[in-house]
């Protein structure tokens, strides 16, 4: 490029009319940034929010059953002090996960408002169809929220119960194909009750 044509496009760049549009990319660049940092925040804020005991049993349906239950386990009272609480396992941990999870959440909150569950009786009918998908879920990932505090190979048989140890056997469970759930129905809530048949599925 020639003096005269590094010239032109110097003037023409740096004229009074055009300095500003070229100050409005970065100006425009960090306010998209900005705006991004702020929306971030505020998506990871409500799905800490969400992800809470006290989140969970905030509608009575929860509070009053299933929660009432859990009160009344090892995994809510123990002699370590250690507790479950409800999103340790019913939310998974890994990112992506989690926020799939809370997509789907959005299909319980369409029940709230319709009254799928809203007394006892309208629960104990729904049990049997919200445990099954619950356990279709637990099986398909491996029990993948149990396995955050029960690790299979830091177990210590020797210090378990003879039948406990033998269910727990490393080798037999992987010729199973079983995972913990399909062991420990009903660990944290009421198994379902033979009387009612499944309904449809919150």
């Amino acid at each position: 490029m020639n003096k005269g044509k590094l010239n032109n496009l110097s003037t023409n760049l740096f004229a009074p009319g055009k300095r500003w549009w070229l100050l409005g990319l970065p100006l425009g660049a960090y306010v998209f940034f900005a705006l991004g940092i702020l929306l971030w925040g505020a998506f990871n804020w409500s799905l800490a929010l969400t992800n809470t005991e006290e989140f969970c049993i905030s509608c009575h349906e929860m509070k009053s059953t299933v929660f009432q239950e859990y009160k009344q386990t090892i995994h809510y009272n123990n002699a370590s002090g250690v507790r479950a609480s409800c999103p340790d396992c019913h939310v998974p941990r890994p990112w992506l996960y989690k926020v799939m999870r809370k997509v789907r959440a959005t299909n319980e909150v369409y029940h709230k408002l319709i009254g799928t569950i809203n007394t006892r009786e309208k629960f104990e009918q729904q049990r049997m169809a919200m445990a099954q998908r619950v356990w279709h879920e637990m099986r398909n990932n491996d029990s993948r929220e149990c396995r955050n505090c029960h690790a299979l190979n830091s177990m210590d048989l020797n210090a378990q119960s003879r039948r406990a140890k033998k269910k727990h056997d490393r080798d037999k469970i992987k010729q199973s194909g079983k995972t913990c759930i399909d062991c420990h129905q009903g660990i944290a809530h009421n198994l379902p009750s033979e009387d009612f048949s499944p309904g449809a599925t919150p």
